[in-house]
């Protein structure tokens, strides 16, 4: 069975590097790659699989229309894809539970499970706050892989 430890597993392999797929108004699916990661729900701590986008992205715009997604890390012939519901967290995403330190926090936190590491990040979290990035957060109701 697969289930989001498989998901982590791959993420170090290549850079957390993910392609997520959103869907469009008009029902098409629009696909960008990420940098994504496992990492508990800042609220209630379930695992979910988290990543960043910029503020004013057309992902952003799909994800509140419709708040599902889907997101599939690989490394060489293995893959793993979880979908699920997604939660918005940033400057214009408000999430209960969050206040402004716990979004820094959090855009951190994203960072470093999707394996970045940073020198300086006091200027990570000022460029994060100018891109008024947001924090996807996608519960999976579904992960699968190959076999």
């Amino acid at each position: 069975m697969t289930d989001l430890a498989d998901f982590a597993r791959l993420v170090p392999d290549d850079h957390g590097l993910c392609v997520v797929s959103t869907l469009r108004t008009d029902g098409s699916i629009q696909s960008s790659v990420v940098n994504a990661g496992v990492l508990p729900h800042p609220v209630d701590q379930r695992q979910v699989v988290g990543f960043v986008s910029r503020g004013g992205s057309r992902k952003l715009d799909n994800l509140r229309a419709r708040p599902y997604a889907n997101i599939v890390v690989r490394a060489g012939w293995q893959w793993v894809a979880a979908e699920g519901t997604v939660e918005l967290c940033g400057p214009d995403d408000q999430l209960t539970g969050v206040d402004a330190e716990g979004l820094r926090l959090l855009l951190r936190a994203v960072f470093t499970a999707a394996g970045g590491t940073h020198e300086d990040f006091e200027t990570y979290d000022r460029v994060m706050a100018e891109e008024r990035r947001s924090v996807v957060l996608l519960s999976p109701g579904l992960v699968y892989s190959n076999p």
